[in-house]
Parts: structure tokens; sequence; C-alpha cells
């Protein structure tokens, strides 16, 4: 009986080995990081789309000597506070705190959920700490 279980455990773990080479053939980083998650795709949407600012946003972008390009580029490393995040009937409101230059941030954008009538991502507010 031992036999019969060491030859289904040695199975076991060649297919594992075959399976976990598999999917990173396939999917290669995908299988190594967390951006399938929901905080990771609320990031990938900021890099990708955070765009526009309101007119206050923009005051406090320049107030902090910072731009809208320098705070999407560190979007790779925000942190995605989703329980403050908001969702209503036809927008979304992300909490994010992102560091630039050691730096904290503290900003909220928002988007609309149906990303087909408007993709982009607006920056409502930006506070640092």
């Amino acid at each position: 009986m031992s036999s019969s279980f060491g030859k289904r455990l040695r199975l076991y773990m060649i297919g594992l080995g075959l399976g976990t080479l598999l999917s990173i053939a396939i999917f290669g980083k995908g299988c190594s990081n967390m951006e399938w998650a929901p905080a990771g795709r609320v990031r990938l949407r900021m890099l990708s789309t955070l765009v526009r600012t309101t007119a206050a946003s923009q005051q406090q972008l320049g107030a902090l000597g910072i731009t809208l390009d320098q705070l999407r580029a560190s979007m790779d490393s925000a942190e995605i506070d989703l329980g403050a995040s908001k969702r209503t009937d036809d927008s979304l409101y992300y909490h994010i705190t992102s560091t630039l230059d050691g730096r904290k941030y503290q900003l909220v954008a928002a988007a609309l959920r149906d990303y087909t009538v408007d993709s982009t991502a607006t920056l409502l507010s930006v506070t640092g700490h």
C-alpha cells in the first residue's frame, strides 16, 4: 500500500510542477503578482486612465509642487483603501495613498462604472502628509 501511495504522490507532484510551468508560460508575470485582485485592478486603471483634474485638485497639485503625471506614475506602489472607496449607480470613488519622493499623498479619484462611456478617471482631491 505504501508503494501505491508513493506512486500517487510522485504523479501528483509531477502534475503540480507541470501545471505551474504551464501557468508561468501562459500568464507570465500575471502568475506571480496580485494585479488581478481588486486593489491591483484599481492601480492599473488609475495608472492608465488618471488624466483629468478638477480645478480644485489642480490648485492642490500646484500647492504641493507635483504634477498629475508624477502622481499617476506613483500608482504602481499605491495603496487602495477599498473600505473607504464608494460606489454609486454610475461612478466609483477611490481613496488612494501614494508615495512620491518619500512623501505620502492621499488622493480621491473618480471614474465612471461603465468605462465604455468614458474610460478616463478624474482626480478630485489630493493632500500631502
